[in-house]
């Protein structure tokens, strides 16, 4: 990805297939989101969401909790910052304070794209950046309506369909 400064324009690139209608059991990350960036994320298991057919990049849509639904700010790639080798999906539920849900099961409504995954020379150039995505996200979901729980019903894992 190129080198980026948080002033990026955000929701300009369309991409297809969206809404996606997203479901998995919460697994371990690497545990950056808390610790280095102050946004604690929740990764979905690889072997429930289609990550591989997703673009990389930010995205912001709805999640579902034991029942509560919370807006949601998403990364779905490679971390290039980290370097990760594996593709992951990560959702931050915005106002979620509680405790890890890991082995839970999360569902996700993902509405729209943010912006292209990019490398930050700095650590605070990428934290000033999701600041900036979770904003976006706040905004632009606060346009529209909030989803009843019917709504994440089409949200399966990849997993169950096989």
């Amino acid at each position: 990805g190129e080198e980026m400064s948080s002033h990026v324009e955000r929701g300009v690139i369309k991409v297809g297939s969206l809404p996606k209608h997203c479901s998995g059991k919460v697994v371990k990350g690497f545990g950056r989101g808390s610790k280095d960036l102050g946004c604690p994320t929740a990764n979905l298991s690889p072997e429930d969401v289609d990550v591989a057919s997703m673009e990389n990049g930010v995205y912001y849509g709805w999640a579902l909790l034991r029942g509560s639904i919370f807006k949601t700010a998403l990364s779905v790639g490679w971390n290039p910052f980290y370097k990760n080798t594996c593709k992951t999906f990560e959702a931050h539920l915005i106002g979620y304070d509680g405790q890890d849900f890991y082995d839970e099961q999360l569902s996700v409504i993902v509405v729209d794209y943010i912006r292209n995954e990019c490398s930050f020379s700095s650590l605070e150039g990428l934290v000033q950046a999701i600041k900036d995505d979770i904003t976006f996200a706040q905004t632009e979901l606060d346009k529209g309506q909030v989803p009843d729980l019917k709504d994440f019903a089409n949200c399966v894992p990849i997993s169950s369909s096989s």
